[in-house]
């Protein structure tokens, strides 16, 4: 038979593609399974951007391949968007490569950057395509503890004693996935500085910045992040959009420029509808997020009181469309996961997989309708 490459070692099938397959195979056999595990938005995107794409798809042209660089409209909108929200400027020029969704760019930026060898600092825990795709590059993955003790942050001091030589990049996300700790002015000040000192590439994954959040922020926002940082974004969160995969990399044209060489050779271009219905959303007032928030408000509330009744901890301090609570003493996250699953037909996400210091944890997912939230709490 034919080997896989030596790569595929490094890498396993994601946890939620095995796990998944298990609750279609229980609902197929009529089990009324909750899926609490996954961060997919059940609502809709804005009515005015189906309506754009509708349009958009018997447009001239509409059908053709599309710019690597996307519609000059749409990186004006990105560009109008981040001034508006983030009050960050970005040329629509040469700042802003569109992606189908921001996952695709770790592995573009990952394979622009990294040789075999490379050390890559990632956060544990975090979000695990970071470690995957650093793997199937073949650089090393160097993991850097993240506690509620430092409010899921990088512990700098501890991390200045460390070996940086050949360390590339590092990989951050603020809001934090999985445990919705508030990203920081003062926070992205310390990365940017951390950059520079140690000439590492820092990228900020933000696609929940808007979540249940007043306080939207940008590493771009601190003076001098350009020389040092990326930022990947989407539309999935914020708009309610993730099967539409659209997001979008922002930073230094110099930067962007090798990233683009890879991203050439695996795409060609984003369809036309779906760019003019991403323009459209990126229009949107404030009170669209307020109105989606209203939701997640009462959502989490529902789900706070199901973590109470698993006599589970929580911060009600975060954001993100996540719960991240602590099991009790001595329970350990799969066994607790598992016995809701097959138990009560209730589906939530164990710690362990977004890295070692998630065990002990389990995450909830918002994005659930509030009748299925309250069938999961009087089913406990």
């Amino acid at each position: 038979m034919m080997k896989a490459a030596k790569r595929l070692d490094t890498v396993q099938e994601y946890y939620f593609s095995k796990k998944l397959r298990e609750v279609r195979a229980l609902s197929a056999q009529g089990k009324p399974v909750i899926n609490m595990g996954i961060g997919s938005p059940d609502l809709q995107p804005p009515k005015h951007v189906i309506e754009a794409i509708q349009k958009a798809v018997i447009k001239d042209g509409a059908h053709k391949y599309q710019s690597y660089q996307g519609l000059p409209e749409f990186r004006k909108a990105v560009a109008n968007f981040y001034k508006n929200q983030y009050d960050v400027e970005v040329s629509s020029d040469n700042e802003i490569l569109p992606l189908m969704g921001s996952k695709e760019g770790i592995l573009h930026i990952s394979m622009a950057f990294l040789n075999k060898g490379d050390k890559v600092l990632i956060p544990n825990p975090g979000y695990p395509t970071y470690t995957s795709v650093t793997n199937l590059v073949e650089a090393t993955p160097v993991f850097y503890e993240l506690t509620s003790e430092n409010n899921w942050e990088p512990n700098f001091e501890q991390l200045e004693q460390e070996d940086l030589a050949n360390i590339k990049m590092m990989w951050v996300n603020y809001p934090h996935m999985p445990t919705g700790a508030k990203a920081t002015l003062k926070l992205f000040e310390k990365l940017i500085d951390f950059g520079k000192k140690h000439q590492i590439l820092i990228i900020n994954d933000n696609p929940y910045s808007f979540i249940l959040n007043n306080n939207p922020l940008s590493i771009l926002s601190v003076k001098g992040a350009k020389k040092t940082a990326l930022e990947l974004n989407s539309l999935s969160k914020s708009f309610n959009m993730a099967g539409w995969r659209v997001g979008m990399l922002l930073g230094a044209s110099s930067f962007l420029q090798e990233i683009l060489k890879v991203k050439t050779q695996m795409d060609s271009g984003m369809f036309y509808g779906i760019q003019q219905g991403a323009i459209a959303a990126l229009k949107v007032n404030s009170s669209w997020f307020s109105e989606m928030n209203n939701v997640y408000k009462n959502r989490r509330k529902l789900v706070w009181k199901i973590a109470d009744a698993l006599k589970c901890s929580y911060d009600k301090n975060t954001t993100g469309m996540f719960v991240w609570a602590k099991t009790p003493e001595g329970v350990k996250a799969e066994s607790m996961v598992d016995d809701l699953l097959y138990k009560k037909n209730i589906f939530i996400a164990p710690g362990f997989i977004f890295g070692s210091s998630g065990e002990g944890y389990i995450r909830f997912s918002l994005c659930v309708s509030e009748e299925k939230i309250k069938e999961a709490l009087d089913r406990l």
